[in-house]
């Protein structure tokens, strides 16, 4: 499941950095608004996900409530949020 966790935090954090630094300036500065409407679809998604997952584990590998939301707070920050995925990876390395 952290893996599959540390993906989808990857992923996440890159459709935030997608959002705010692509989709909105071609949005508010090229006039095209369907930019924001498919990264923004998108970026809320794995954002669901992001949160599903992050409850799934902090239930199953008994994660403390400061870390859970360290990892929410971080991943409503772009470019920070990247902090997320890393921690996870070295996570995994950890734990093989």
């Amino acid at each position: 499941m952290l893996r599959i966790f540390q993906q989808v935090a990857l992923w996440e954090a890159i459709s935030t950095v997608f959002l705010f630094f692509v989709a909105m300036p071609l949005k508010y500065f090229a006039g095209v608004p369907e930019a924001v409407k498919v990264a923004g679809s998108i970026h809320g998604f794995l954002v669901v996900l992001f949160v599903i997952l992050l409850i799934m584990c902090w239930s199953e590998y008994k994660w403390s409530i400061g870390r859970v939301a360290k990892y929410l707070v971080l991943s409503l920050i772009p470019i920070v949020s990247f902090w997320v995925e890393v921690d996870l990876k070295k996570e995994i390395a950890s734990r093989k």
